[in-house]
C-alpha cells in the first residue's frame, strides 16, 4: 500500500474552543481513526492535517533540532497508520493518545542520540596506538560527552529533576508534577528553562 504520509496536504484550521466543540471535535477523531484502522488514507490525511501541528511542536519541544522533530512526527503518523485499531477510548482521548505517542517517539530518540554518542566514545576510548588524528576525535567525543554532564550540573535541583524525569525517564509533565508535588505549569516552566540553559551552556563548551 502507498505510504499514506507522502500524500498529505498542509494543516489547516484551528482547535475548538467550546467544550461542545471539543466534544464533536474528539467524536471526529476517533471515527477517524476508526476509519484508519481500515486502510481509509483520506480519513488519515483529514487526522493528520487536524493534529500535526500539535505532534510537531511537542517534538519540536523535546527534541530542539527541527530535522529530528519532522523525523519523530513522520514517526508517529506511520505508528498512527499501523495501529490506529488499537485505539480505545479507555486510553484517553484520540489527541491524549495521540501525544502520548508522540512522547515516547520523541523520548526514545534523545536515548537513542545519547546511545549513539556513547558508543562513539567508548570506541574511541577502546582504539590501541591510534595517529594524531584519532586522537584528536577521541578527545572530542570525550569532551562532548564531558559537557552533557557537565552542563546539566549547571541546573538548578528542581531543573536538574524535572529535566531527568521528563526526558531521560520518559515522565509526562503531569506524571513529573505528581511525583515532584508540584503544579504542571510549574514543571512545564522548569523543563523549558532547564532545557534553554542546557543548551546555551553546550553552545558555550
Amino acid at each position: 500500500m502507498e505510504n499514506p504520509i507522502s500524500s498529505q496536504s498542509s494543516a489547516t484550521g484551528g482547535d475548538p474552543v467550546r467544550k461542545a466543540g471539543e466534544s464533536a471535535d474528539q467524536s471526529h477523531l476517533i471515527d477517524l481513526l476508526e476509519q484508519i484502522s481500515g486502510g481509509d488514507q483520506d480519513a488519515f490525511a483529514q487526522f493528520y492535517n487536524h493534529t500535526s501541528k500539535r505532534v510537531y511542536g511537542l517534538a519540536r519541544r523535546v527534541l530542539v533540532d527541527a530535522e529530528l522533530s519532522r523525523d519523530a512526527t513522520q514517526e508517529v503518523y506511520l505508528q498512527v497508520w499501523n495501529s490506529a485499531g488499537k485505539y480505545s477510548q479507555k486510553s484517553g482521548t484520540p489527541l491524549a493518545w495521540l501525544m502520548t505517542l508522540a512522547h515516547r517517539r520523541a523520548v526514545d530518540k534523545v536515548r537513542s542520540q545519547q546511545s549513539a554518542t556513547a558508543r562513539e566514545a567508548r570506541y574511541g576510548a577502546a582504539m590501541q596506538v591510534p595517529d594524531r588524528d584519532d586522537v584528536a576525535e577521541t578527545v572530542e567525543q570525550q569532551l562532548e560527552a564531558e559537557a552533557v554532564v557537565t552542563c546539566l550540573e549547571t541546573l538548578t535541583q528542581t531543573q536538574q529533576e524535572s529535566v531527568r524525569m521528563a526526558y531521560y525517564g520518559g515522565l509526562t509533565y503531569r506524571e513529573v508534577a505528581e511525583k515532584l508535588g508540584a503544579a504542571v505549569p510549574t514543571i512545564k516552566s522548569r523543563i523549558r528553562d532547564g532545557l534553554i540553559r542546557l543548551r546555551n551552556c553546550l553552545e558555550v563548551n
